[in-house]
């Protein structure tokens, strides 16, 4: 699973990497997680509002800092 949190480098962008990232190492999913704040790529992806989620190149979350379970939901964990 490939893991993309996108956003500018705002504080709601690391924490929402940090989050995810906490999720990741909790679970022992097998995933790769990067941060792209390049704004020319974030905008490929048609975001009504950063930060956002990107799993397997779709945006399953967006806008807001996501709870632990909103983002095991995403990434698909029960």
């Amino acid at each position: 699973m490939e893991i993309i949190v996108l956003g500018a480098g705002c504080a709601a962008c690391n924490k929402v990497y940090s989050a995810v990232k906490k999720v990741v190492a909790e679970t022992g999913i097998n995933a790769t997680l990067h941060k792209e704040e390049n704004i020319m790529k974030i905008l490929e992806y048609n975001l009504i509002a950063p930060p956002a989620v990107v799993v397997d190149g779709v945006v399953k979350l967006q806008g807001t800092i996501p709870s632990e379970p909103e983002i095991k939901k995403a990434l698909g964990i029960n």
